[in-house]
């Protein structure tokens, strides 16, 4: 902010809208492939592309779906639906309309619990609704022409829609996080917004702090990750800030975020509801849902992350922080999920899978589900660890690697073959512990007269004698004894 400008007298509101695209097969309407990529104007049909004669027809799944988040997301599930038309004209739009949810969206009400800097809040959702994606424009391939890649025409996505109850683009940013790791929870959506798969626009307004009147709202598009979508809201914020406190006035509009120089610019005026013309979509039939119907697909819901912190704190007793980490990701959660089917130290697979294995899919840049080490042998290490026949230290930077190598072996039978077995056997870890402090009578002589700091030292060369071996319990037990004599 500029030094002259008082940005503290003033609240944002921000209204988030979030597109999600559905991990159908095919699209919302018509067979044809919904899947991301491909040569352009392939994954097309005549009903794509709104020949005249052709008719569209439900996808089931695609509704599902839409319910599947609606209650994860706490909303009431509308049993009477029907979808809309919503007229304007884009190139990328065959048919001149898109078929949407307008007076009846499918979910409505919700929220979504976010942390925010004050605790746990609940950012409270507007409605839910199913529509159709439009085709792809492309500019940057003719100084003459725009192409136009229709494969993304009729792909189905939900709208997920905020009441303006956000005040700051840290709380966006979280809501965001929350929203993409819940739609990957379900797999309903990949939440790659790098793809497209999930957009966000941001309706954003300033009003003087104490005030209930809602400003003039500018609508900014184009964010293509999280954090450009706070960076863009801190802009927005700003400009409007400064824009009124210079005497300017704040028009409503549709800006594009353009995260090279982290600036927006103007693209339309913003239109209304009554601009599109909504009426009922005359080929399409109205579509009602019984408890029956919707009870299937609540029972078929998985635990969500808060519930499985939960869990993971109460039931298994591991610090909050390790189940959150944990539950961050998917594939990471039922890993974890995996390991304690086969061991009941909780802390020891926690810290397995939070240490060695996710530095390995760290450096490889891969989730936990691509990782080549089971969850048994995991499991397998930690038992091995707790029966003393290996520590640690040896199984994280020795059998591990090895594993990974072979995923195949048996733990067991591959540290027996590559001896990092730990040897407990109190006499023949004597007579290395013998070898090392005669081999060191001067540092026996400064131990003894009170430099106690010496002991790892000692350790460390019966660990290096014995290649590792050697029990670390019995080895400082031995050494105690025999430095007091």
């Amino acid at each position: 902010m500029s030094a002259m400008i008082d940005d503290s007298k003033y609240e944002a509101v921000i209204g988030l809208e979030v597109h999600a695209q559905l991990q159908t097969v095919s699209k919302l309407f018509v067979a044809d492939s919904a899947a991301f990529g491909g040569a352009p104007n392939t994954h097309i049909s005549a009903i794509t592309l709104a020949h005249p004669g052709t008719l569209p027809f439900m996808n089931k799944k695609a509704v599902e779906y839409a319910i599947r988040l609606g209650l994860a997301c706490h909303c009431s599930i509308e049993k009477e639906n029907y979808f809309a038309r919503k007229n304007y004209f884009y190139p990328d739009l065959p048919k001149g309309y898109q078929v949407s949810q307008h007076t009846a969206p499918i979910c409505v009400g919700g929220y979504v619990t976010i942390p925010s800097a004050d605790g746990p809040k609940d950012v409270i959702l507007n409605r839910i609704h199913l529509e159709e994606d439009a085709g792809k424009s492309i500019h940057d391939q003719d100084d003459a022409y725009t192409y136009v890649d229709y494969n993304r025409a009729g792909v189905p996505l939900v709208e997920i829609v905020t009441d303006p109850v956000i005040h700051n683009a840290d709380d966006a940013y979280s809501y965001l996080t929350e929203l993409r790791r819940l739609v990957r929870y379900l797999d309903v959506c990949d939440g790659n917004m790098e793809e497209g798969s999930m957009r966000c626009d941001a309706n954003i307004s300033i009003r003087p702090k104490g005030s209930n009147t809602l400003g003039t709202k500018v609508e900014v598009k184009n964010m293509n990750s999280i954090r450009n979508v706070k960076r863009a809201i801190e802009g927005e914020i700003k400009r409007q800030i400064e824009l009124t406190e210079t005497g300017g006035a704040i028009v409503q509009e549709t800006r594009s975020y353009d995260a090279a120089t982290n600036t927006s610019f103007p693209l339309r005026s913003k239109e209304e509801a009554n601009d599109y013309r909504y009426f009922p979509e005359p080929d399409l039939a109205p579509f009602n849902f019984t408890d029956e119907f919707i009870d299937d697909i609540r029972q078929s819901l998985p635990a969500l992350p808060e519930e499985l912190v939960a869990r993971y704190t109460k039931e298994l007793g591991l610090p909050e922080y390790d189940a959150r980490v944990i539950v961050d990701d998917k594939s990471t959660a039922q890993y974890f999920e995996n390991i304690i089917q086969h061991t009941d130290q909780y802390k020891a697979a926690a810290n397995w899978l939070l240490g060695p294995v996710k530095s390995y899919l760290n450096e490889k840049n891969i989730a936990a589900d691509e990782f080549p080490v089971s969850a048994a042998a995991i499991a397998s290490i930690i038992a091995l660890i707790q029966d003393g026949k290996t520590n640690f230290s040896i199984a994280s930077s020795r059998l591990l690697p090895a594993l990974i190598e072979t995923p195949n072996e048996e733990p067991l039978a591959l540290a027996t073959k590559l001896n990092l077995l730990q040897n407990t056997d109190a006499g023949s870890i004597e007579t290395i512990v013998d070898e090392v402090l005669a081999k060191f009578p001067d540092k026996v002589a400064e131990f003894r007269a009170g430099k106690k700091g010496l002991m790892g030292m000692f350790v460390g060369e019966v660990m290096k004698a014995s290649k590792g071996s050697a029990d670390p319990k019995v080895t400082n037990k031995l050494l105690a004894e025999k430095l007091a004599k």
